[in-house]
């Protein structure tokens, strides 16, 4: 590992930084629910053998002097896998809420920047000798792709223990701060230089064809400004407290009726996703008294390679505005499919990086006002189509809530073994009756389940 790359991405340090305001803390919490209690020695090992894998898992956090590079990923000299690793039991005839009150604590707790960013807690004292596995991690370790490929060095596919092989080394920098630092600049600066070849042996094709060459250079800056232009007003009227308490709750959606759906209406799983939250929140609102026509949303687009390495953010934020007028299931998941489509194919989404850094630049007050207006996130993560086990014990459903970084809630659907589990996070400022809140976004995925059981098949 190069020294350069012990230094946070600009990625990366847009989801640290925003902790400015802790209402945009990034913490990402996952549940898993298990058939038995996993072994602890087992346990012990795997996750052990994972941190060294994904060695960020290891390490904390170092500023660098003056703010002249990102902070350093830094081995930590303290770390101690019995502080990460947990293990607790559940009072009473305990369920599922208790669960999900203890994520909703680890949601809303900051992590100890002293530590490398992650805890796993197991609970014990569910029904029939159940335990469930709470995995709370920095968005600044992982984005919800990366995190599937994490799980895959700690899950096996059976109950006997896998064989993994030797963890290949990994060696950080062995250069000091100030050194660290000089490369860092000397690395970006190259890349800048490289850029300006680039631009060089742009305006070489742009003699040939100047014509070609502005549209394109005119559609980059038009793209960029997109992705980052400020966002001053908040659509819904009704959604527009912000706080620090958080609500936890899953619908479960089966994953066969949602893709015939999707396939209904010619549009993708995510599409389908989209939509039913949509078609609930204009139910909510309408309980409301308040018509909506339409909300922003945060969608996450992943930009992740094949080789990229395991974990890290690959991801870009698009924030866009998106159709409510219509409780036309097929019409509004048509627009949608549109939308969320052109939005993939902005030239800027490529540049994740780069504008994560305008991001980074701006004043922290003025960042958190920006995304306290966008009123929900919506993320779409692949789960396993196959049985997953941990330590020898049976993953039976897996739940992901994803922060809510200033918006009213975010909403990740994952699937696992034919059915979708969308975790809801919301802001309880934002949303107060989360049971209600439930409710409509249930109506909105039973309307779009029944698109797929209304469609003949030859139509599909």
């Amino acid at each position: 590992m190069g020294s350069g790359a012990s230094h946070m991405t600009q990625s990366d340090l847009f989801t640290w930084s925003m902790e400015q305001d802790p209402v945009l803390r990034s913490t990402i919490v996952s549940v898993l629910v298990l058939d038995a209690e996993p072994q602890w020695d087992t346990v012990l090992r795997v996750v052990d053998r994972g941190t060294r894998v994904v060695p960020r898992f290891r390490h904390i956090l170092s500023t660098v002097p003056l703010g002249l590079a990102p902070p350093r990923w830094e081995p930590d000299p303290n770390f101690d896998l019995s502080w990460h690793l947990r293990r607790g039991a559940l009072p009473g005839a305990a369920d599922r809420r208790d669960v999900l009150e203890f994520a909703r604590n680890e949601v809303m707790t900051a992590f100890d920047p002293a530590r490398p960013l992650w805890t796993l807690t197991l609970l014990t004292g569910l029904p029939e000798g159940r335990t469930a596995a709470v995995l709370k991690v920095h968005h600044s370790l992982t984005d919800g792709v990366g995190g599937m490929e994490i799980a895959g060095q700690i899950l096996d596919i059976s109950r006997e223990d896998t064989e993994r092989g030797p963890v290949r080394g990994h060696h950080g920098s062995a250069a000091g701060q100030v050194a660290d630092t000089l490369v860092w600049n000397w690395s970006t600066g190259y890349g800048l230089v490289r850029g300006g070849v680039s631009a060089m042996a742009a305006i070489g094709r742009a003699a040939w064809n100047p014509v070609a060459a502005a549209r394109g250079g005119a559609a980059l800056a038009f793209s960029l400004g997109r992705l980052t232009r400020p966002v001053v007003t908040t659509m819904s009227p009704v959604m527009t407290e912000r706080s620090l308490g958080r609500g936890l709750t899953v619908l479960e959606v089966p994953l066969e009726p949602l893709t015939e759906s999707a396939l209904a209406a010619g549009c993708t799983v995510n599409d389908a996703f989209l939509t039913a939250l949509l078609l609930g929140l204009r139910t909510y609102h309408a309980r409301y008294g308040a018509p909506i026509d339409r909300l922003r949303v945060t969608v996450p687009i992943s930009i992740r390679a094949e080789d990229d390495p395991i974990g890290g953010n690959r991801i870009t934020l698009a924030r866009f505005g998106i159709p409510v007028h219509t409780d036309d299931v097929l019409d509004l998941m048509w627009e949608v499919h549109g939308l969320v489509d052109r939005w993939r194919r902005e030239p800027a989404i490529a540049l994740s990086n780069a504008v994560a850094a305008v991001f980074n630049r701006l004043p922290s007050g003025a960042l958190a006002q920006m995304l306290k207006h966008v009123d929900f996130v919506a993320s779409d993560v692949p789960g396993s189509p196959v049985p997953l086990y941990l330590a020898g014990a049976e993953v039976e459903s897996i739940h992901a809530f994803g922060p809510t970084i200033g918006t009213a809630f975010n909403a990740t659907l994952i699937s696992y073994l034919g059915t979708c589990r969308v975790g809801i996070n919301a802001d309880t400022a934002a949303v107060p009756d989360l049971p209600e809140f439930t409710a409509c976004l249930d109506s909105g995925f039973r309307a779009v389940l029944a698109l797929g059981s209304g469609v003949p098949t030859a139509a599909r």
